[in-house]
């Protein structure tokens, strides 16, 4: 791996170089785009946020918004650390690609030639599964298929999640459809530690943050210094009030979306991306780089191709889509679009770069709308593609407003049809057992004061009651109400009346997918 001093990648302040029509310029657009920011933030429940904005290779806006947390008055400033969740697998893209370029495997590598004991649920797709595969989101399996076995924070190890994804159901064949996932980056991150012989963790380390200079950026949050305090908050929205949450944020399996960062240090990795790999922002031939503008291609290739609605073409003129390696992709008013959201429990980001343009921000929120950072990144790049006027959060909250009133009405219409004097085929203690999921593990249902509990056995956070919901099925509400994810309990029955297996499902639509219930088969254990 390439080291080089944090003193070749320092942030350039742009009103030293630029003439004073350009200032006036940008100084014209940023405050339109604050007004923008602190609108948004104010609209969406958003307590705090932090943006940095990179045009023609100088960082114009890096800045903080509101507070750190709800109800303190801790600022939020262009150093304070968000989890930037999946903005974190385009650092582990950019990881394997400079493996690439050192010769220590190609994009066709095998995985099983590196982690002998992968296996996906397809005899065929094992043998054939590259480092490609890995990072495309094409494998055949569902949408965040097995997240439950990293999320909410797990017993589980690599070894567990590796050892797992043969037991997963596949929803279509192999590289037919997109479907996102996070174990297969955690399967990305086990290539890098065994090729390397370090953890993925000290890699990202020593071969991104340290030399770009990224001085407070952390693999996870476990590993932020406890000096510094200039760390946001999670915040969940509940009934109008906001909660803080979190404090783990998949800490085990980094490769997919651990990474804690700022403004300050973001800003310094998407110049590395705008620059084609290069560390430092003159470059030339002997730049040192953490990877070749060669790599820079591959990664920025359509993959896998995603559907364009009617709407994105008239109104972004939008005519393809896709997702590269670590990147989504599209065309947008005429120019191509990089971007990446990123979600964990309370905090949303989103990078977005223009490379033709020489455009890149990111947008770090401590609050769960991907509303509001939706209509920020719109908003910026209405501001320096000088596109047509558009409200872009009138657009988004118009959007939150109806997708919220239309899955209220369904879970209203479906209460309505529940047959409400219907009874369970047993009596509750004989559903009180412990259930084994191939992949999961084991669930235990008991049964105590007259009532029915579930716990997820790696996962301590699920553990909630089961309400009947009619006949045999049963909802489970979590204790934490913040996760907003209960979730149905169907049992099957056999033939002697006694339990075959349990499915489950969440109630709300609107539920995070990385709550992947539909994929468990939940089998009496023996």
């Amino acid at each position: 791996m390439k080291l080089i001093s944090c003193a070749l990648f320092a942030v350039t302040l742009i009103l030293s170089v630029i003439t004073p029509v350009q200032a006036s310029s940008v100084v014209d657009k940023n405050i339109k785009i604050e007004q923008a920011i602190t609108q948004a933030m104010s609209t969406f429940q958003v307590p705090g946020a932090a943006v940095a904005i990179i045009k023609d290779n100088k960082v114009v806006m890096s800045k903080g918004f509101g507070v750190v947390e709800h109800g303190k008055s801790a600022q939020v400033t262009s150093d304070t650390l968000f989890g930037i969740a999946s903005n974190t697998k385009a650092m582990t893209a950019a990881l394997l690609a400079n493996l690439v370029d050192e010769g220590k495997l190609t994009w066709q590598t095998k995985v099983i030639d590196i982690i002998p004991e992968f296996q996906m649920p397809d005899a065929y797709v094992t043998r054939e599964f590259t480092i490609t595969d890995l990072l495309a989101h094409n494998s055949g399996l569902g949408k965040g298929a097995g997240d439950l076995m990293i999320w909410p924070h797990t017993t589980l190890t690599n070894a567990d999640v590796i050892k797992g994804i043969k037991y997963l159901p596949e929803a279509s064949s192999f590289r037919s459809e997109f479907a996102y996932d996070n174990l297969l980056y955690i399967v990305g991150g086990e290539v890098i530690a065994r090729i390397t012989g370090q953890t993925w963790n000290e890699v990202v380390q020593a071969s991104i943050f340290t030399p770009l200079g990224m001085k407070n950026t952390r693999a996870a949050f476990s590993l932020i210094d406890e000096s510094n305090k200039n760390v946001a908050r999670a915040h969940v929205p509940l009934k109008g009030k906001l909660n803080v949450v979190g404090g783990n944020f998949i800490e085990r399996f980094g490769a997919a979306a651990s990474v804690a960062s700022s403004a300050n240090d973001m800003s310094l990795w998407l110049q590395t991306q705008l620059n084609k790999g290069a560390y430092a922002i003159k470059q030339d031939e002997k730049s040192p780089r953490l990877f070749s503008a060669e790599q820079s291609r591959f990664m920025w290739q359509a993959r896998t191709i995603l559907p364009v609605t009617a709407e994105a073409t008239q109104q972004d003129k939008t005519h393809f889509a896709a997702y590269g390696l670590g990147w989504f992709m599209k065309d947008y008013h005429g120019v191509k679009l990089l971007h990446h959201g990123g979600g964990i429990l309370g905090m949303v980001s989103k990078v977005v770069l223009v490379p033709e343009e020489e455009l890149a921000m990111v947008i770090l929120t401590n609050q769960q709308s991907s509303f509001a950072v939706n209509a920020i990144y719109h908003q910026i790049l209405n501001e320096y593609l000088e596109l047509p006027k558009k409200d872009w959060i009138a657009y988004y909250h118009t959007k939150q407003t109806t997708k919220t009133a239309k899955e209220q009405k369904r879970l209203a219409k479906a209460a309505d049809s529940v047959h409400k004097n219907s009874a369970h085929s047993l009596v509750l203690r004989e559903y009180a057992q412990t259930y084994v999921d191939d992949w999961y593990g084991e669930i235990h249902i008991t049964f105590k004061n007259n009532k029915l509990h579930m716990q997820f056995g790696n996962t301590p956070e699920l553990k909630g009651t089961l309400e009947h919901y009619q006949h045999n099925t049963f909802i489970v509400r979590w204790h934490d109400k913040t996760l907003k994810a209960d979730a149905f309990v169907n049992f099957n029955l056999n033939e002697d009346g006694g339990i075959n297996y349990a499915t489950m499902k969440a109630v709300s639509r609107a539920t995070d997918f990385s709550f992947d219930f539909h994929d468990l088969k939940l089998v009496p254990k023996n």
